[in-house]
């Protein structure tokens, strides 16, 4: 079989024939090369897993209780640089608190200058102020004599100094500052060295409104009534029959 045939051609060796048939690409067993572009991506994506996989892990095991809280790193931290309270003084007190009222006033404190248009030079304050006063009766200046009881001991007289009012102590937690307004160059000086003391006006004028309002209240006469019942209640538990409490002029 050394001769050609009409069947099968000659042809030289190392030359393909244009009717060789041509190996199917989807049985191509040739490796591809991955680009950059794939490799970096795929990286990404199995980065992302990891870290999502970390988080997981890790809030699960917080909910657990078996790791401590995460901290934010830049989270805000609050340090207690304060001293410790001194002791000045100790009193010994005998006042009885016969009766105590809560107020609430609203002050509106401006400063503005004249001939200075408000948007430079203005400053206003909206502060509600809670505080409260007590009504007492000071038994330390009950004098001699004061009391007189019958001979049959069954009836007493007792004569009290008039009740007098606290100075308002304002409640912290229930006075805020609900606006305030501060011209442009008000708050340039803030940046520069502001004004530490400049609500301590608001407090004190709050305090003395409140003070003023406890006179006008009606609470010294509360206060008279309680301890007239508290002092007879007790004076004829010990077998006083009749009790008569009566105040000093103010």
């Amino acid at each position: 079989m050394d001769h050609p045939t009409s069947e099968f051609p000659e042809y030289r060796k190392g030359q393909a024939t244009a009717q060789e048939p041509r190996p199917d690409p989807r049985f191509d067993d040739e490796i591809v090369p991955e680009t950059p572009r794939a490799r970096r991506g795929r990286f990404l994506f199995w980065l992302a897993g990891a870290i999502g996989l970390i988080v997981v892990l890790v809030l699960s095991v917080q909910a657990v209780g078996l790791w401590p809280s995460w901290r934010n790193p830049f989270g805000e931290e609050t340090k207690d640089r304060s001293q410790p309270p001194l002791l000045q003084s100790i009193q010994d007190l005998s006042r009885y608190v016969a009766a105590e009222g809560t107020f609430q006033v609203v002050i509106d404190l401006e400063r503005d200058r004249k001939y200075v248009p408000d948007f430079l030079v203005n400053q206003r304050t909206l502060f509600v102020g809670a505080g409260s006063v007590d009504a007492y009766v000071d038994f330390s200046k009950i004098g001699d004599g004061a009391i007189v009881e019958s001979a049959d001991r069954t009836s007493a007289e007792i004569t009290l100094p008039a009740p007098q009012l606290t100075e308002a102590s304002l409640d912290l937690e229930k006075s805020y500052v609900f606006a305030e307004e501060r011209g442009l160059l008000n708050r340039l000086g803030e940046v520069f060295g502001g004004d530490p003391n400049r609500q301590q006006e608001v407090y004190r004028l709050a305090q003395e409104r409140i003070t003023g309002a406890a006179r006008d209240s009606g609470l010294v006469q509360r206060a008279e009534e309680n301890t007239r019942n508290m002092l007879t209640g007790l004076l004829r538990s010990l077998g006083y029959t009749q009790v008569k409490v009566t105040y000093t002029a103010a």
